[in-house]
This record gives structure tokens, sequence and C-alpha cells, in this order.
């Protein structure tokens, strides 16, 4: 059973009604659980001035859920709005069943997803995070304080004084020793990550991130782009660790594209924080392709959720190419009354590119638009002399580059070469330039 609650006032979307902010909203939790394996069986939706301190909704509409879970047999109300823990609490009390809100249910979705270990490290620090304010202590098996109350004085208290809450305070103990391992771990990852990274950077350019909101396609458009096969999946979060892979462009560059974990709206800050390793993809992206999933009639909306993500990253600077996809579900006016608002320049050229992903259609000029908005890589001719058994080092050349000449001696090779300035660049840090000639840029 799920519950949303719509506000009367500060909305989330100028222009959006408060109810129906909250009623998309909810139409997303529907997702979101499906995704999480459950069936909604009911939902209940309510607008309000202000939320309850003590119970979010109010002590008449949670009557009204209980009757409502209660008819269903509903064992588990799911909240759209985050609930505090003293909330959880008052409404798992009156309702007498499970309570979870919407950090929790994306928590769990992330959990059933993650695959690699560092995934799986991000998740259970994001969950011991959220769970740790949220330990009670309630049961036989916690020891309380004994209170002033109680007959017979002094003496009516004897034998109830106990060294306190000492399970409660155990169990946090233990989370947060487990944190500290965790982001231990993490930043382990982080380091090999940035050690695999400064390996990637033999690739000119770097790599073109793909973000957006969850189910607009990136990974369909991930596939078409680099011929990968990636899952896809109409479940949110279905594909949560980021996969990379070389793409040529038009121009015979060689770039990586990295497909990332989608965005969601209110999307938990502890997930942020958590999957900092995963973002840093995003992070050290040369370009950003932002997808939107066009054939949403709130689109716009999301794509703000998008960029206020992208600011909390601090890329919102970082070069950027807006992508349509899904425009094979369009009618030829809405078409064109998507491209009409953006077409500054000639072809609408400054404007979003539109693309299916599922088609086909309109990739061909998104690889053109991508290669344009790249920087340039200038060309460097260079001397170099490279040992025989740098065979892999002396294919990048040859694969990236132009030998002029090449000639052999004392086990090593002797080249004339053109390369892009990023190739020089390590060839540098690996002694093996012996002279920098001249330097031309690529027509």
């Amino acid at each position: 059973m799920l519950v949303g609650v719509g506000w009367k006032r500060a909305p989330r979307f100028p222009g959006m009604p408060a109810g129906e902010q909250g009623r998309e909203s909810l139409s997303e939790l529907i997702e979101l659980a499906r995704s999480a394996g459950a069936e909604v069986v009911s939902t209940v939706f309510q607008v309000r001035e202000a939320a309850d301190p003590a119970t979010l909704v109010g002590r008449g509409k949670l009557d009204e859920i209980r009757a409502e879970a209660t008819t269903h047999d509903a064992p588990l109300i799911i909240f759209d709005s985050n609930l505090s823990p003293m909330q959880q609490r008052n409404i798992e009390k009156a309702t007498e069943c499970r309570v979870i809100d919407r950090t929790q249910l994306i928590l769990d979705i992330f959990a059933r997803h993650a695959r690699s270990r560092e995934g799986q490290l991000q998740v259970e620090l994001a969950q011991l995070n959220y769970m740790l304010p949220r330990l009670t202590g309630h049961g036989a098996a916690m020891s309380r304080l004994g209170g002033k109350s109680g007959g017979g004085g002094a003496a009516g208290r004897i034998g109830v004084r106990g060294p306190g809450e000492k399970k409660l305070e155990t169990d946090r103990r233990r989370i947060r020793d487990r944190v500290h391992k965790i982001e231990a771990g993490i930043n382990q990852v982080r380091k090999q990550r940035a050690l695999r990274r400064e390996a990637r950077n033999a690739v000119p350019l770097g790599t073109i991130a793909l973000v957006g909101y969850t189910n607009a396609g990136k990974s369909t458009l991930f596939n078409a782009l680099s011929r990968a096969e990636v899952l896809v999946s109409p479940r949110m979060f279905a594909t949560l660790d980021p996969t990379i892979r070389a793409l040529r462009l038009p121009s015979n560059r060689r770039v990586l594209v990295s497909d990332t974990v989608g965005f969601i709206r209110d999307l938990p800050k502890g997930l942020l924080t958590a999957f900092r390793a995963t973002l840093e993809e995003v992070q050290e992206a040369a370009l950003i392709l932002h997808v939107s999933d066009v054939s949403n009639p709130h689109h716009a909306e999301l794509d703000d959720a998008v960029d206020k993500i992208l600011k909390d990253l601090g890329v919102s600077d970082r070069p950027k190419l807006h992508v349509f996809n899904k425009v094979d579900r369009l009618t030829p006016q809405e078409r064109a009354s998507l491209v009409h608002p953006y077409a500054t320049g000639a072809g609408g050229s400054s404007g979003p590119v539109l693309v299916s992903a599922l088609t086909g259609e309109g990739i061909d000029e998104l690889l053109r638009r991508m290669d344009a908005a790249l920087p340039v890589d200038p060309v460097v001719t260079l001397s170099l002399r490279l040992p025989l058994a740098e065979g892999r080092t002396l294919a990048l050349v040859h694969a990236l580059g132009r030998v002029l000449r090449s000639e052999v001696e004392d086990s090593h090779m002797l080249l004339d070469a053109e390369v892009p300035a990023s190739i020089a660049r390590r060839l540098r840090l690996a002694s093996y330039v012996s002279k920098e000639t001249f330097q031309v840029t690529p027509a």
C-alpha cells in the first residue's frame, strides 16, 4: 500500500499545481515499488498545508490509512515522503503495519541491483547511515534505567537500576565501526578507480558521461552508440554499476563513453555521498550527455531535477549536450514544437539533439554533435625511442597517430610520428620522447 502527500505551499515545480506534483510523485513511487518486487494493492493521497510533526498526515488520515490497509490485508505501507524516526514509529504503532519511506525503498532497490563490490559497499554505507538514527531501545533485550516511580520509596527501586540501554549503544557502536570500515574500503576503491582513470588518459579527450532521469533510455542509447549489450529494463535503477566502452567519433577520434546510474528527484543525500566514487565518472567527464525522455509530458521538470543533482556534484558548468530521446513516440507537430524554441543556430545546432535510441534515428547526428562539442586535441610531432618490448605503446601510436618514419636500433624502435597531445603527455611521462619538433593543429 502506498501513501502520497501533496503540499499546497512551496511547490516543487513552478507552474505545476501542488496536488498534481504530489500525484505525479505518487505515480513514480508505484514504479519504484514494482521495481522492488512489491505488488501495489492500494494508494492513498492527501493534500496538506503542512506536515503533521507526529504522523505527517494527521490522526484522521491515519485512521483512513489503517482501515485501507486492513481491508486489503497489506503488510507494508510505503510513504512517498521521507519520514522522521518518530513519525515512522508513530505510524507503525497506529496502523499495526510495517512502514518505510521513499528513501528506504530506493535503498532497497539499490541493494537488489548492486553487483560489483564497489556498489555493494556504497549501498551498505547508505543503509547504515540511514539506520543509525532509527535504532530504538524497545523490548526485553534492552536494559533500561529505573525511574523515580514505583512503590516503597527508595526500596521500591532496588533491583531495577541497570547499566542503561547498553544493547542499544552496543548496536550503535557496531554500526559506527562498520561505517568506518566501509568508508575505508570505498576510499581504497576510489584510489583503484583513480589509477584506472589515469591509465585511460591515453585515450584523447577522456570520457563522455551519460546522465539523465531514471528510465530516460540511457542504457538503450549507450548500446546504440557503443554497440554494447548493457542490460535494458523498464524497471527503475535496473543498471546501477557504471559501464564504460570505447567509441569512434566521425573524425576518427577515440573516446570513452560511460553509462551512469539514473537520477531521481529527491535522491537521498546519503546516496549522493555514498556513490561519490561512481559519480566521479561524471565529474571527470570532458562532455556530459543529458538524456531526456521527451515523450514524458513532465520531462522539463525531470530535467530540472537532473540539473539540480549536477549542480550538487559541482559539474553544472561542464560542457553539456542535451539529448531528447524517444522521439519515435511523438507526432510531427510535437517534434516541431520541441525544435522551434531551440533553433537559434543554423539547423538548430545550438539546441538539443532529437534521437530514438530504439530505432537508431538521429544517432549519426548525435555523434557529429558530440565530435563538434569536444575540445580539439592538437597534433604533436615527436621523435620516439621505444623498447621493442613495449608492443602496447607501439600499437597505441599506430592506432591513434600517424607514423612518419621507423627503424630498429639496439633493441629499440626509433619513430617519428604525429600523435594527439594527450598521447604525447603520456609518452613524455614514460621518457619515450627523444625530440619534439613542432606542433600542428588538425584541419
